[in-house]
């Protein structure tokens, strides 16, 4: 079943104007699925000019689309051998360690088990592993993250890593506007193709 149509079957009373919002915006977004369905495409077939794939150039195009920061961009990869989730980006979180898919606090593991995307708008308000959150860098905003959506990143129909989109601020009212279904729907248009690239750069 296609992601999008398992997640507005599993909430409640969702009206067919929020679906139709969720489709306008998906439609919208296709110009930059397409392009790195493109760039996918040019990796499967060799193009040397394309091999040096950056996956932080990447977030910075998904930061834009989606207005927030580039630091407020992570995407993970699952690790099969290990069964852990680890930083593709930010890149100041590579090395700082990583998250067990059994975690019961953690919402990327989560997102993995289910297969599901969530938004959260109160995040700082609801228990979860916050030790990325505190991670000091010069690249990276030591804000508590308030907002936040988390999607799976499918690839062959599999989970192979998850993409979230955060806001972050000392304060929840302090953290810009809320996370709609609108930005779900951008996020989720890109998925698929997101997962064809990281199969590119993801390691055991």
């Amino acid at each position: 079943m296609h992601l999008l149509s398992y997640m507005l079957q599993s909430l409640p009373a969702v009206s067919s104007d929020l679906q139709a919002r969720i489709s306008f915006t998906q439609h919208m977004s296709k110009k930059l699925a397409d392009e790195f369905e493109i760039l996918a495409s040019s990796l499967k077939s060799g193009d040397a000019s394309n091999q040096q794939l950056s996956i932080s150039a990447l977030a910075e195009r998904i930061a834009k689309s989606l207005h927030v920061k580039s630091d407020e961009v992570a995407i993970l990869a699952v690790s099969e051998k290990w069964r852990h989730l680890y930083f593709l980006v930010p890149e100041a979180l590579r090395n700082v360690g990583h998250i067990p898919l059994s975690s019961t606090s953690a919402l990327a593991a989560r997102t993995v088990r289910d297969s599901r995307p969530e938004i959260m708008n109160n995040f700082s308000t609801v228990r979860h592993a916050s030790v990325f959150e505190g991670i000091k860098a010069d690249s990276l905003n030591t804000h508590a993250i308030q907002r936040i959506i988390s999607a799976p990143i499918l690839a062959e129909g599999k989970v192979i890593g998850v993409i979230q989109i955060s806001r972050k601020a000392a304060a929840v009212t302090e953290a810009g506007p809320e996370f709609t279904a609108d930005d779900l729907g951008k996020l989720l248009a890109i998925c698929k193709p997101l997962g064809k690239l990281i199969q590119h750069v993801a390691k055991g």
